[in-house]
């Protein structure tokens, strides 16, 4: 298998960003007089941007108004601690780096805001890896739109049948699919049950298996 342009999500696939994101809410649940929800629903409810998380952790009696106050309260306490505990999945440098030199062209595609984004791929030494990072501001449409694929293979002069979107979640595979490009799943992330109903084409438990799939073994010498 070749491919000449990756198109990675972000939370989930490269980075654990679990812990800083639950604080983030909880600060904000607190903020708001609610009771904490747990690291494991709040990744549940990642994946489709800060509103809709929002909206989940609210639930739909809120107003709009708190929805709201909840969201600029949230997205400031996340920009300021968003690399309190974040860090790189394990072999995620190492297979990154890999590809980079083989001159594969990498991006990011994430329904988290840009500029988090960028500044979470700086703050871990990631972001010249990319090309191109774009998040759920970037469009009029947050993925499963497949507006930001459509963009990156326009940008990259890439064909559809020599790019993969590579995810945690179904949103990621709905992704591809509505792109109409290969799909690869990760099997450490988020929401790996959600592949039940939409199963990616490929599915590695490490980055490095990507690698190895996309460019053969570590070369031993």
């Amino acid at each position: 298998m070749r491919m000449d342009l990756l198109i990675f999500d972000l939370d989930g696939t490269l980075i654990d960003s679990k812990a800083d994101l639950a604080n983030s809410v909880n600060a904000t649940l607190a903020h708001m007089g609610r009771p904490p929800i747990s690291n494991e629903l709040v990744s549940s409810y990642v994946g489709s941007g800060a509103p809709v998380l929002m909206r989940r952790v609210l639930g739909n009696r809120a107003t709009e108004a708190e929805l709201q106050h909840a969201l600029e309260y949230f997205l400031a306490y996340y920009r300021a601690h968003m690399l309190d505990s974040t860090a790189l999945y394990p072999g995620v440098k190492s297979a990154l780096d890999r590809l980079h030199k083989a001159h594969v062209q990498l991006s990011v595609l994430t329904n988290k805001p840009a500029p988090f984004s960028m500044a979470l791929l700086a703050g871990l030494g990631l972001r010249e890896h990319f090309f191109r990072v774009y998040g759920g501001n970037s469009f009029a449409e947050k993925k499963p739109s497949p507006v930001g694929i459509d963009a990156l293979l326009t940008e990259s002069g890439i064909p559809r049948d020599r790019a993969m979107m590579v995810g945690d979640s179904a949103v990621d595979i709905r992704t591809a699919r509505n792109a109409g490009i290969q799909a690869c799943g990760v099997t450490y992330g988020f929401q790996p049950e959600s592949f039940h109903n939409d199963p990616p084409d490929v599915l590695v438990d490490r980055m490095e298996d990507l690698a190895e799939l996309l460019l053969g073994p570590v070369p031993t010498n």
